[in-house]
């Protein structure tokens, strides 16, 4: 199947087998991701998906990489001792097709520690869509229970994460995310050019 049809199957939720019996049957599997972290350095980051951690995120996750949602996502969140966040699409047809395809939450068996990788959310339960974030320190104390359920680990290139350019810090605020789901990334070249990290391709590896 093309990433297209791929993409279409996936939101029309599926189709064969159940949906939860193919969760259960999910093997572990990594993404990598290529980053241009600005634009004289580039780094790679591999990301090891364990869905027995969090089933609906993990098959979440593995649909958009293999639609190739995340390619030229910007990572528009980036907080200093907290999280590096992106997950908005470059084109908004594509991020209010996934981001109106909410699924529900999974239990929370791990911690959201350094290098723990959860998909975000709203406050309310059942909101997870596309948005993920790395944890750059342990915030498990304030994250695990509000229901931010870990989906895998960053198991090479953490130092890449560590480099990503900082959108946001006090006096200096971030994008306007209301904006961005908008506009995309034509927004982010106008008003931040050069100053988000970007996934180049996050593609399936093992």
């Amino acid at each position: 199947l093309s990433p297209n049809h791929r993409c279409l199957i996936s939101l029309l939720g599926g189709a064969g087998p159940s949906r939860e019996g193919s969760l259960a049957a999910m093997a572990e599997f990594t993404v990598e991701f290529k980053i241009q972290v600005n634009p004289s350095d580039t780094g790679v980051v591999q990301i090891r998906v364990h869905p027995e951690w969090s089933p609906r995120g993990a098959q979440r996750f593995r649909e958009l990489v293999e639609c190739k949602y995340y390619n030229n996502c910007r990572w528009h969140r980036v907080i200093e001792g907290f999280i590096a966040q992106m997950g908005i699409a470059a084109d908004p047809e594509v991020y209010a097709k996934w981001a109106n395809s909410q699924f529900k939450d999974d239990p929370v068996v791990q911690k959201n520690t350094r290098g723990m990788v959860s998909f975000a959310k709203r406050g309310d339960p059942d909101t997870r869509s596309c948005q993920i974030f790395v944890n750059y320190a342990d915030n498990s104390s304030s994250l695990d229970e509000l229901g931010f359920s870990p989906i895998g680990e960053v198991i090479q290139g953490m130092e890449v994460i560590d480099r990503l350019q900082v959108s946001e810090r006090k006096g200096q605020p971030g994008p306007d995310q209301a904006e961005l789901k908008t506009r995309g990334n034509a927004y982010l070249d106008e008003a931040f050019r050069d100053r988000l990290s970007e996934i180049l391709e996050a593609t399936i590896v093992a």
